[in-house]
């Protein structure tokens, strides 16, 4: 049984940071593809950032180019979003998830559970 499980979410200030994990376990973790993606309130489920099987490619929407940082450790089947200089429209529930492939052009098919992420100003 796939699951992903995302942790680091919280309360921050405006300009702070944060690093969320996701935990994954019941798949071969280093055959997929990974990414996040996100939720604001009254908002639409957005990409935020993905990244290929082998860590060796990684795509960023627009808005959080040059603030947020994607990476994955193969070894601990893990992901990771280091996110920087955090604005109130970066408060969303942040969920992990896994494509269907080594790389990130279709749509996922398993989803963690989400965790909350409020920017404060």
């Amino acid at each position: 049984q796939v699951q992903l499980v995302e942790s680091g979410g919280g309360l921050v200030q405006a300009g702070g940071s944060l690093t969320l994990s996701c935990a994954a376990s019941g798949l071969s973790f280093w055959m997929y593809a990974m990414g996040w993606f996100r939720q604001g309130p009254g908002k639409e489920r957005e990409f935020v950032a993905s990244i290929d099987s082998m860590g060796t490619s990684t795509y960023y929407d627009d808005s959080v180019k040059g603030r947020f940082l994607i990476s994955r450790d193969n070894a601990e089947n893990a992901i990771y979003l280091q996110m920087n200089s955090l604005n109130s429209e970066d408060t969303a529930v942040y969920y992990c998830a896994a494509y269907p492939g080594p790389s990130p052009g279709r749509t996922p098919r398993r989803w963690g559970q989400g965790t909350q992420v409020t920017v404060s100003s």
